[in-house]
């Protein structure tokens, strides 16, 4: 569903990722991995059309990126949500934007409120709602546009441990029901091998590239909390952090 092909993201003369070269199925679920600064974003960012590859190229579905794309969802590790709006306005707003009529984007936006848990919260603005429901919106304004590929970066960074894991469990539990390509970049290494079916490692930047990939093989449908006591979780984390340290040490040398 997603190709990159021998891309290099370059800003002047700094080159941020050099010869990086990815597939991504569809329905899989992949998690990036890598050191402060290595191109995680300038990939993701790539992956939507918002950054021009220096050289090589960026495919979804067999069609080569050349702009901002329709094809995509992207959900962002800061709230995206319009504060003026209410939650049942900021999730109808893609289907506002394809001009949908008022009907059925109300149709659509309440049975995706109900699917996240915000049935009677649909008129409430986003300073009246939680950090998890804020998060819980944005999933159902990403989602209800039916993308080929979801992009997320760092999307549960800013929540406490506790509602971390609830909308981790949310997030799969939807992702499962009509299973797209995900493509998500985090420091977390538990969070990367709970969600993801692979894990690819980064080196540390400048000229950043992959350095490993990892299958998860481990059952689903997952419960992230419960999996972290599997062995076969610990001993994919040992495998995945032998290679993730060094680059992470040459990071800090750096800074």
């Amino acid at each position: 569903m997603v190709g990159i092909e021998n891309v290099t993201m370059a800003f002047g003369n700094f080159v941020a990722v050099e010869n990086v070269n990815l597939q991504v199925g569809d329905g899989e679920f992949l998690a990036i991995v890598g050191p402060t600064g290595c191109g995680k974003s300038t990939i993701l960012n790539a992956i939507a059309g918002l950054l021009k590859p220096a050289s090589g190229t960026v495919a979804i579905d067999g069609a080569t990126v050349s702009g901002v794309q329709n094809e995509i969802g992207y959900l962002f590790q800061q709230d995206a949500l319009l504060p003026w709006k209410t939650a049942f306005e900021n999730v109808e707003l893609g289907l506002m934007f394809r001009r949908v009529n008022a009907a059925e984007r109300r149709e659509k936006a309440m049975a995706w409120l109900e699917k996240v848990g915000l049935k009677g919260f649909e008129g409430r603005y986003p300073h009246q709602l939680s950090g998890g429901q804020r998060k819980r919106v944005q999933m159902a304004q990403v989602l209800i546009m039916e993308p080929k590929v979801i992009l997320m970066d760092e999307p549960f960074s800013a929540l406490d441990i506790h509602t971390r894991h609830l909308m981790q469990n949310e997030l799969l539990r939807l992702w499962q029901e009509d299973r797209r390509a995900v493509v998500m970049i985090t420091h977390d290494l538990e969070e990367a091998i709970a969600l993801g079916d692979r894990v690819v490692v980064l080196a540390a930047g400048p000229k950043s590239r992959i350095i490993d990939s990892f299958p998860v093989d481990l059952e689903r449908p997952r419960n992230v909390a419960e999996i972290k006591l599997d062995s076969r979780f610990l001993t994919l984390y040992r495998d995945i952090w032998a290679s993730l340290r060094g680059e992470v040490e040459k990071s800090y040398a750096r800074r």
